[in-house]
Protein backbone atom coordinates (compact mmCIF):
# COMPACT_ATOMS: atom_id res chain seq x y z
CA UNK A 1 0.00 0.00 0.00
CA UNK A 2 1.50 3.80 -1.16
CA UNK A 3 1.55 6.76 1.60
CA UNK A 4 0.71 9.92 -0.12
CA UNK A 5 3.63 12.27 1.89
CA UNK A 6 0.97 15.88 2.10
CA UNK A 7 3.40 18.39 2.55
CA UNK A 8 2.31 21.01 5.02
CA UNK A 9 0.82 23.90 3.15
CA UNK A 10 1.56 26.40 6.28
CA UNK A 11 5.41 26.20 6.23
CA UNK A 12 5.83 26.27 2.05
CA UNK A 13 8.15 29.18 0.79
CA UNK A 14 6.02 31.12 -1.85
CA UNK A 15 2.50 32.04 -2.80
CA UNK A 16 2.72 29.79 -5.83
CA UNK A 17 4.21 27.00 -3.30
CA UNK A 18 1.80 27.56 -1.09
CA UNK A 19 -1.45 27.53 -3.68
CA UNK A 20 0.28 24.85 -5.24
CA UNK A 21 0.83 22.49 -1.59
CA UNK A 22 -3.14 23.72 -0.33
CA UNK A 23 -5.07 22.51 -3.92
CA UNK A 24 -2.76 19.06 -3.99
CA UNK A 25 -3.65 18.66 0.39
CA UNK A 26 -7.33 19.01 -0.49
CA UNK A 27 -7.21 17.09 -3.18
CA UNK A 28 -7.56 19.42 -6.40
CA UNK A 29 -5.64 17.38 -9.03
CA UNK A 30 -4.66 20.26 -11.57
CA UNK A 31 -4.59 24.18 -11.70
CA UNK A 32 -6.89 23.47 -14.48
CA UNK A 33 -9.27 21.68 -12.02
CA UNK A 34 -8.97 24.54 -9.65
CA UNK A 35 -9.33 27.24 -12.34
CA UNK A 36 -12.97 25.77 -12.98
CA UNK A 37 -13.97 26.30 -9.55
CA UNK A 38 -13.51 29.56 -10.18
CA UNK A 39 -16.54 31.41 -11.30
CA UNK A 40 -15.53 33.96 -14.45
CA UNK A 41 -12.15 34.14 -16.47
CA UNK A 42 -10.08 36.50 -13.52
CA UNK A 43 -8.33 33.48 -12.47
CA UNK A 44 -7.57 31.39 -15.62
CA UNK A 45 -5.69 27.77 -15.63
CA UNK A 46 -2.61 29.40 -17.44
CA UNK A 47 -2.42 32.52 -14.43
CA UNK A 48 -2.32 29.63 -11.68
CA UNK A 49 0.17 27.75 -13.89
CA UNK A 50 2.26 30.72 -14.05
CA UNK A 51 1.52 31.78 -9.98
CA UNK A 52 2.66 28.27 -8.68
CA UNK A 53 5.54 28.14 -11.15
CA UNK A 54 6.59 31.25 -9.51
CA UNK A 55 6.36 32.96 -13.24
CA UNK A 56 3.71 35.28 -11.99
CA UNK A 57 4.48 37.70 -8.78
CA UNK A 58 2.54 40.75 -9.11
CA UNK A 59 -1.11 38.99 -8.14
CA UNK A 60 -4.61 41.04 -8.06
CA UNK A 61 -5.99 40.98 -4.41
CA UNK A 62 -9.75 40.00 -6.60
CA UNK A 63 -7.61 36.52 -7.50
CA UNK A 64 -5.81 35.81 -4.34
CA UNK A 65 -8.93 36.34 -2.84
CA UNK A 66 -10.76 34.15 -5.25
CA UNK A 67 -8.46 31.45 -4.92
CA UNK A 68 -8.20 31.65 -1.43
CA UNK A 69 -12.16 31.23 -1.59
CA UNK A 70 -12.03 28.63 -4.14
CA UNK A 71 -9.44 26.35 -1.73
CA UNK A 72 -11.69 27.35 1.23
CA UNK A 73 -8.63 28.99 2.92
CA UNK A 74 -8.25 32.57 4.60
CA UNK A 75 -6.17 34.55 2.35
CA UNK A 76 -3.26 35.17 5.19
CA UNK A 77 -2.69 31.26 4.23
CA UNK A 78 -1.66 32.51 0.99
CA UNK A 79 0.09 35.35 1.86
CA UNK A 80 2.56 34.28 4.34
CA UNK A 81 4.23 30.70 5.47
CA UNK A 82 2.15 30.90 8.77
CA UNK A 83 3.44 28.18 10.63
CA UNK A 84 6.90 29.98 10.41
CA UNK A 85 5.83 32.55 12.49
CA UNK A 86 9.07 34.16 13.02
CA UNK A 87 10.31 34.00 9.59
CA UNK A 88 10.41 37.31 6.91
CA UNK A 89 7.57 37.58 4.71
CA UNK A 90 8.30 36.12 1.22
CA UNK A 91 6.01 38.49 -0.74
CA UNK A 92 7.24 40.11 -4.02
CA UNK A 93 7.50 43.72 -4.61
CA UNK A 94 6.47 45.08 -1.14
CA UNK A 95 7.83 48.43 -0.03
CA UNK A 96 10.81 48.83 2.42
CA UNK A 97 8.86 49.66 5.06
CA UNK A 98 7.97 45.82 5.49
CA UNK A 99 11.88 45.12 5.32
CA UNK A 100 12.32 42.94 8.64
CA UNK A 101 8.28 42.57 9.25
CA UNK A 102 7.91 38.68 10.54
CA UNK A 103 5.46 36.66 10.18
CA UNK A 104 3.57 36.76 12.79
CA UNK A 105 3.90 40.97 13.06
CA UNK A 106 2.13 40.69 9.60
CA UNK A 107 -0.78 38.39 10.83
CA UNK A 108 -1.33 41.33 13.63
CA UNK A 109 -1.45 43.69 11.30
CA UNK A 110 -3.38 42.77 8.40
CA UNK A 111 -6.25 41.05 10.84
CA UNK A 112 -6.06 44.25 12.92
CA UNK A 113 -5.17 43.35 16.43
CA UNK A 114 -4.76 46.14 18.61
CA UNK A 115 -2.41 44.13 21.23
CA UNK A 116 -0.99 41.72 18.37
CA UNK A 117 2.62 41.37 17.27
CA UNK A 118 2.95 44.73 15.13
CA UNK A 119 3.95 47.97 17.17
CA UNK A 120 1.19 50.46 16.26
CA UNK A 121 3.31 53.72 14.87
CA UNK A 122 0.98 56.20 16.05
CA UNK A 123 -2.53 56.81 18.04
CA UNK A 124 -4.51 57.50 15.06
CA UNK A 125 -3.17 53.73 13.81
CA UNK A 126 -4.05 51.97 17.42
CA UNK A 127 -7.69 54.25 17.35
CA UNK A 128 -8.52 52.43 13.74
CA UNK A 129 -7.15 49.00 14.90
CA UNK A 130 -8.90 49.72 18.23
CA UNK A 131 -12.44 50.48 16.13
CA UNK A 132 -11.95 47.14 14.31
CA UNK A 133 -11.40 45.26 16.94
CA UNK A 134 -14.70 46.26 18.93
CA UNK A 135 -16.95 45.85 15.25
CA UNK A 136 -15.47 42.00 15.55
CA UNK A 137 -17.06 41.83 18.99
CA UNK A 138 -19.95 43.65 17.83
CA UNK A 139 -20.93 41.03 15.64
CA UNK A 140 -19.83 38.00 17.78
CA UNK A 141 -22.40 39.59 20.63
CA UNK A 142 -24.51 40.02 17.82
CA UNK A 143 -24.77 36.58 17.13
CA UNK A 144 -24.48 35.50 20.90
CA UNK A 145 -27.60 37.49 21.40
CA UNK A 146 -29.79 36.11 18.86
CA UNK A 147 -28.18 32.09 20.15
CA UNK A 148 -29.56 33.51 23.65
CA UNK A 149 -32.92 34.66 22.14
CA UNK A 150 -33.64 31.40 20.78
CA UNK A 151 -32.71 29.26 23.95
CA UNK A 152 -34.99 31.10 25.75
CA UNK A 153 -37.90 31.00 23.37
CA UNK A 154 -37.22 27.10 23.70
CA UNK A 155 -37.22 27.43 27.17
CA UNK A 156 -40.44 29.52 27.31
CA UNK A 157 -42.36 27.35 24.52
CA UNK A 158 -41.42 23.77 26.38
CA UNK A 159 -42.21 25.59 29.68
CA UNK A 160 -38.92 24.83 31.13
CA UNK A 161 -37.99 27.94 32.37
CA UNK A 162 -37.10 28.49 35.85
CA UNK A 163 -33.33 29.02 36.36
CA UNK A 164 -32.03 28.34 33.10
CA UNK A 165 -34.35 30.56 32.13
CA UNK A 166 -33.80 33.67 34.60
CA UNK A 167 -29.55 32.71 33.30
CA UNK A 168 -30.58 33.07 29.66
CA UNK A 169 -32.19 36.10 30.98
CA UNK A 170 -29.20 37.45 32.58
CA UNK A 171 -27.02 36.98 30.00
CA UNK A 172 -29.27 38.27 27.32
CA UNK A 173 -29.55 41.51 29.08
CA UNK A 174 -25.56 41.77 29.57
CA UNK A 175 -25.15 41.04 25.53
CA UNK A 176 -27.92 43.93 24.84
CA UNK A 177 -25.73 46.33 27.32
CA UNK A 178 -22.34 45.22 25.35
CA UNK A 179 -24.12 45.72 22.34
CA UNK A 180 -25.60 48.63 23.57
CA UNK A 181 -22.18 50.26 24.28
CA UNK A 182 -20.44 48.56 20.96
CA UNK A 183 -22.99 50.18 18.84
CA UNK A 184 -22.81 54.03 20.93
CA UNK A 185 -18.98 53.83 20.50
CA UNK A 186 -18.87 52.57 16.80
CA UNK A 187 -21.29 55.31 15.64
CA UNK A 188 -19.56 58.03 17.19
CA UNK A 189 -16.30 56.76 15.75
CA UNK A 190 -18.51 57.59 12.38
CA UNK A 191 -18.79 53.89 11.29
CA UNK A 192 -22.59 53.38 9.47
CA UNK A 193 -24.16 50.28 11.06
CA UNK A 194 -27.68 51.17 9.96
CA UNK A 195 -29.48 47.63 9.39
CA UNK A 196 -27.10 45.39 11.25
CA UNK A 197 -27.61 45.31 15.15
CA UNK A 198 -30.79 43.51 16.72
Amino acid sequence: MYSVRVTNFLAQVGIGNRIHAIRKQHGIRSAKALAELIPGDNVTESILQNIEAGRKEDILVSQLLNIAKALRVTPIFLLAPIATPTARLDIANLSSSFEGMTVVQFDAWISGEPDGAYDWNNLAERSERTQLHAMRDLHEQIRERRRLAAKLDAAIDTGAGGHAGDTTKGRLKDADRRIAQLTSYLSSAGWDLAGWAG
